[in-house]
């Protein structure tokens, strides 16, 4: 396995991160303090392939104040605080070495140093599984999320000032002050300018920048093999593989990166990182391993030395390394689902069942009825089998609520429904009982492929003893944006039953969409127009055929109005990205100066209020509270200051932006250069948005035929899916 490149493909999640924006403008500033802003690495501006653009952003813009999902991260932090605390009141001592091998020994050796009084460095090792869920009465309950600010968190004026005195001594723009003073603290001064490679820890800061920092600060003192510096390129890699999904790098990916870096000692600086905390490490699974050996032993030595080592060196489970935050965050989410399977009660729902509608949607309430976790599965008419779920648990005199990724989703469902940011929050939904728990006795979470490990936990950690939990989605499509693949670990640990919808989507659509979904791309019959390909040669072409679809020719031959049919590309850079997509639409399609901040009314815009979560809507006016959007019916109203970092023009979006949510009509755009950010999910995603219609602006020759048959999801390595099965017993 190889750590992620720093820059993320077209169309990744780390696209559609809502900091890109602020990342983009912060990595640009320090470049030109430092003078090496054209490096390999390109931060986030190679992320968009962009840079130029961007690159016209002032310091500051950089020191954009934080974002309302930093704001709502920063309200989860109690429960952080609480799964932490749980964690540590049930980890028992630290199990024998006899199981590992190579570097998981020599760290669980570190420790043992360590926990003996003796000299060597103590690199703590995580534990390798998480514990059985606790008891009902010993588990604290979740907090009712705050409602996330419009704003940063107030800082001392003077802890800003400290801050940028320390950036204009190491030649960094001081308009980044507010922001790194947000990451760090009040002691972010003292902090910086005793290890400037905290610098790091600021989105959009990279390492060659950050050494350039240092070296403006220590002189001499500092060098490639400064602990300091290590420590912090193992956090800044971490948090980079997090973008692409990843929760946490196998051993040996993060000291060959390490290397890269020109760290002259990985293992060393690895060892160090440990030590230090900034970093933990896991064998999930070793217990399994090396369980024939007689001797006791690591390495495979004694009597039986060559059988052990031969066992030792079958399906060894590999050590991994990960950041805190999302270490706590699955092995909470595995207990929490341990927790749901073992507290749910059994119940008899056959007559509930027998009136189904359809028989997938029978089979769906038995087995709620006999167990606190489900898995469904299905399409976009599968959907209504959960509904009917939650309406037969209703008719029981039961609390059931169904809960969707988006507004787009919520709408899709019908009164009633639900989003899960909107149910978290308190928002929506049932709001919470005494202890803070969900008050429901059923929740169904729809598009579940959506969710990030961190999401998922705080939903489940909400939920009560004795609920049950449905998670649905379509399997085929695109993971989260955020880190983690909730719904996928799950599938693949098989610790509960899976209900496989036999309800198939309807049409040519339907047809297209389930072919690619096995890895082909066929041709359908579309008597009414509802699969149209548009060949075009180059990326002028390319939008000037994507303008007139939308303005012109699906409305005249489809019937679908232009502000119902929505564009979706690859990425948002590039001759025929988002941005360039949205240009040439809006001065189709809604014309104006862009009074307020860019924009003008009626313009269709996409928010971002958190990472992964896209609202889409118009803009209907500005004041002085901020920018004013119908969000699906939903007004919101974005503060000026945030404006730049979370709205965008929203007639074209990336797919990963528009998962979970559809349209009467879709035109995807896929130019030339599209072709290598094109996979499986990627083409289901996209190819699945349209109800009615979908528009193929087709440049990508065969490269398209070959995604679909031979580009399936990019791998993440998570440790879930390993913790359920050390947790629960394979379902029957």
């Amino acid at each position: 396995m190889t750590v992620p490149s720093p820059g993320a493909p077209p169309g990744s999640p780390a696209e559609d991160r809502d900091t890109a924006v602020v990342e983009e403008a912060a990595s640009e500033a320090v470049a030109d303090a430092d003078g090496d802003g054209d490096g390999a690495e390109g931060g986030d501006g190679a992320e968009d392939g962009d840079g130029a653009e961007d690159g016209t952003k002032s310091a500051e813009d950089a020191a954009a104040q934080l974002s309302e999902a930093e704001a709502e991260i920063a309200a989860q932090r109690e429960l952080r605080a609480r799964i932490a605390q749980r964690k540590a009141e049930k980890e028992g001592p630290i199990p024998a070495g006899a199981k590992l091998g190579g570097h998981a020994a020599d760290l669980l050796a570190a420790v043992r140093a360590m926990e003996s009084g003796q000299a060597a460095p103590p690199p703590p090792v995580a534990p390798t599984a998480a514990a059985a869920a606790v008891r009902a009465q010993d588990r604290p309950r979740a907090p009712e999320p705050a409602r996330a600010a419009s704003g940063s968190p107030a800082t001392a004026p003077e802890a800003v000032a400290a801050v940028g005195a320390v950036l204009a001594e190491g030649g960094a723009p001081t308009a980044l002050a507010p922001q790194v003073t947000a990451v760090l603290g009040e002691r972010a001064g003292d902090a910086l300018r005793a290890d400037p490679w905290l610098l790091l820890s600021v989105p959009g800061v990279r390492p060659e920048q950050a050494d350039g920092f240092a070296r403006a600060l220590l002189g001499d003192g500092c060098g490639p093999g400064d602990e300091r510096r290590s420590a912090a390129l193992v956090g800044w890699l971490l948090e980079r593989a997090a973008l692409q999904g990843h929760t946490a790098l196998a051993f040996p990916a993060v000291r060959a990166a390490l290397a890269e870096r020109s760290v002259p000692d990985p293992d060393g600086a690895l060892r160090h990182a440990i030590a230090e905390g900034a970093v933990l490490v896991f064998q999930d699974g070793a217990e399994d391993i090396g369980e024939d050996t007689q001797d006791g032993t690591a390495d495979g030595e004694g009597a039986d030395g060559e059988a052990a080592e031969g066992a030792a060196e079958g399906p060894a489970a590999p050590v991994l390394l990960g950041l805190d935050r999302y270490a706590l965050a699955e092995e909470s989410l595995a207990d929490g689902l341990a927790r749901l399977v073992k507290t749910a009660q059994e119940a008899s729902w056959d007559e509930a069942a027998a009136q189904a509608p359809s028989p997938s949607a029978g089979e769906l309430i038995r087995a709620v009825a006999g167990h606190g976790l489900v898995v469904h599965t299905g399409g976009e008419a599968a959907r209504a089998e959960p509904v009917a779920l939650a309406e037969a648990v209703r008719a029981l005199g039961l609390r059931p609520v169904v809960a969707a990724h988006s507004e787009n989703g919520r709408r899709r469902l019908g009164d009633g429904a639900v989003t899960v940011a909107g149910l978290l929050s308190g928002a929506e939904g049932p709001g919470r009982d005494a202890d803070g728990a969900l008050a429901l006795d059923l929740l169904v979470v729809l598009d579940a492929p959506q969710l990030d490990v961190e999401t998922a936990t705080t939903l489940v950690e909400s939920l009560p003893d004795g609920a049950r939990l449905v998670l649905g989605g379509d399997p085929g499509v695109l993971w989260s944006a955020g880190a983690g693949r909730v719904f996928a670990d799950l599938l693949a640990a098989r610790v509960c039953p899976q209900i496989a919808s036999r309800t198939p989507d309807p049409g040519p659509l339907g047809e297209l969409v389930s072919g690619i979904g096995i890895g082909e791309l066929n041709q359908v019959e579309a008597p009414g127009k509802e699969v149209v390909i548009v060949p075009v040669r180059d990326p002028g072409e390319a939008v000037h055929r994507t303008v007139q679809l939308v303005a012109d020719s699906v409305p005249r031959a489809i019937g679908v109005p232009s502000g119902q049919t929505q564009v979706i590309t690859v990425g948002h850079a590039g001759a025929v990205g988002t941005r360039a997509l949205n240009v040439a639409l809006k001065e189709r399609l809604n014309p104006g100066p862009g009074r307020f901040g860019g924009f003008d009314p009626d313009d269709r815009v996409a928010y971002v209020p958190a990472p992964g979560r896209t609202l889409t809507g118009a803009v209907v006016s500005a004041d002085a509270q901020g920018l004013r959007l119908d969000c699906d019916g939903v007004p919101v109203v974005v503060p000026r200051e945030l404006v730049e970092s979370v709205v965008r023009h929203g007639w074209a979006l990336t797919a990963h932006q528009a998962a979970g949510m559809r349209w009467p009509a879709a035109v995807v755009v896929l130019p030339g250069d599209a072709a290598q950010g094109l996979s499986r999910p990627w083409v289901y995603t996209a190819f699945g948005r349209g109800e009615r219609h979908l528009s193929v602006v087709h440049g990508v020759d065969q490269a398209l035929a070959h995604a679909v048959a031979q580009v399936p999801a990019a791998e993440r390595t998570t440790r879930l899916r390993t913790l359920l099965e050390g947790l629960l017993a394979p379902a029957v």
